[in-house]
């Protein structure tokens, strides 16, 4: 493992250098438009909860695939069709509680924000703690919730870095990059917030899908 910040530097480049975060590394598009942020909404609420992340990223690439790309869109949908989506991607034990909970998220952004989370941004004005108050405040969306979709949002965001999530910072310990975000970020590079989460985006895959041998074999 690296011991020295030349060492660190030069492996955090490297897991960063594909270029994209934990969503785009498994097909999401992350762009400050209404239907890609919902889309990374409700991505992180389906992470947050127990069970199977590939099952929970399945069940996010089915929204759209169903024509459920925006949070209108969803909210419209019939909770039955939702349930029918949810159980065919694998969650059937939640599937009925996990389809009303995207329901209510949906209508929620659509109620408060017009269906456009760029809204909350502008009602927290542009400070940090305060979009993650009112992402808090949303249907379905815990703090884990929280966390993910910022993880997200700080390539997008300006105000919203440093940003990891437990599972980035689990393997950046493991990997010795540091223990906080703030560790990370100073990895990354002043004033890179895109390559921050694409750092902190390539940890949380490793530690998911415990690629820690194929990392370390390559350091």
């Amino acid at each position: 493992m690296p011991t020295t910040i030349e060492d660190k530097k030069r492996l955090a480049r490297r897991l960063a250098g594909g270029g994209r975060g934990f969503a785009e590394q498994y097909g999401f598009r992350a762009t400050n438009n209404p239907s890609s942020l919902f889309q990374l909404l409700c991505l992180a609420v389906l992470l947050s909860r127990r069970g199977d992340f590939r099952r929970a990223i399945e069940a996010a690439r089915a929204l759209p695939d169903h024509g459920w790309d925006s949070a209108a869109r969803l909210a419209r949908a019939l909770p039955a069709e939702r349930v029918r989506m949810l159980r065919a991607c694998g969650l059937r034990g939640e599937a009925e509680r996990t389809a009303a909970i995207l329901g209510e998220l949906a209508q929620a952004v659509v109620d408060r924000y017009r269906g456009d989370l760029r809204r909350l941004r502008v009602v927290a004005h542009r400070d940090a703690d305060r979009e993650r108050a009112l992402l808090a405040e949303l249907p379905g969306v815990d703090d884990t919730a929280v966390v993910l979709f910022l993880r997200e949002a700080q390539a997008l965001w300006a105000e919203v870095p440093p940003v990891a999530d437990r599972r980035a910072l689990a393997a950046a310990r493991r990997l010795g990059l540091g223990r906080s975000a703030d560790d990370l970020a100073g990895l990354a590079g002043s004033g890179r917030s895109e390559r921050l989460a694409w750092l902190v985006g390539a940890l949380a895959r490793v530690d998911l899908e415990q690629r820690y041998p194929e990392v370390t074999r390559r350091a």
